[in-house]
C-alpha cells in the first residue's frame, strides 16, 4: 500500500474534520466538534498559523489519517485513522512525525489525553510507545500520558 505521509495544509481541513467523524473509536461528528470549540475556521487558522501543525497521511490522493499538536504546549491533540488503516503502522509513523517535529522546537516532553479504558485500543497504543500515565485526568475524565525525549543522564 503506498501511503504518503506530508505536512498538514489548510485545505485539509474539511476532510481531516470528515474523517474525526469515521474512526471505530472516539468519533466525534462536525457537530460535536463544534460544541467543544472545533470548527473549520479554527482548525484551519491553527495550520495557517502554525499554532497547531500536523501531519497527514493519504493514500491515492484520499485522506487516511492525521496527527495535530499544540505547538505552544507539546500536547498532542489528535491522532485519528480510518478503520481499514489501522494495524498497519500509519498512526505509529504520524505520530513518530508529530514527535519529531515537537523535540526540533525544543520540547523535551510531549503530553496527550486518551482514555483509561483497557479495552480502548488508544490504551495499549500510546504505553507500548513508551507514553506513562502521569496520574492526571483531563475534563473529559480522559487519562493524561506523557513522553520524554530525553531521559534523566543523557
Amino acid at each position: 500500500m503506498n501511503i504518503v505521509y506530508r505536512k498538514a495544509v489548510a485545505d485539509d481541513t474539511a476532510a481531516c474534520i470528515a474523517l474525526r467523524g469515521k474512526t471505530r473509536e472516539n468519533a466525534f461528528s462536525a457537530e460535536e466538534l463544534k460544541a467543544v470549540g472545533v470548527t473549520h475556521a479554527s482548525w484551519r487558522a491553527g495550520i495557517d498559523d502554525g499554532s497547531f501543525p500536523g501531519y497527514v497521511a493519504t493514500h491515492e490522493g484520499e485522506l487516511a489519517g492525521y496527527c495535530f499538536g499544540d505547538r505552544g504546549t507539546g500536547e498532542i491533540l489528535v491522532l485519528a485513522l480510518l478503520p481499514e488503516y489501522e494495524s498497519r503502522g500509519i498512526g505509529k509513523t504520524l505520530l513518530r512525525l508529530m514527535i519529531d517535529e515537537f523535540k526540533s522546537v525544543g520540547f523535551a516532553r510531549l503530553f496527550l489525553s486518551c482514555s483509561s479504558n483497557p479495552r480502548v485500543r488508544s490504551y495499549g497504543f500510546y504505553r507500548h510507545l513508551g507514553w506513562q500515565p502521569t496520574g492526571e485526568v483531563d475534563a473529559a475524565n480522559d487519562e493524561v500520558l506523557e513522553y520524554f525525549h530525553i531521559r534523566i543522564g543523557e
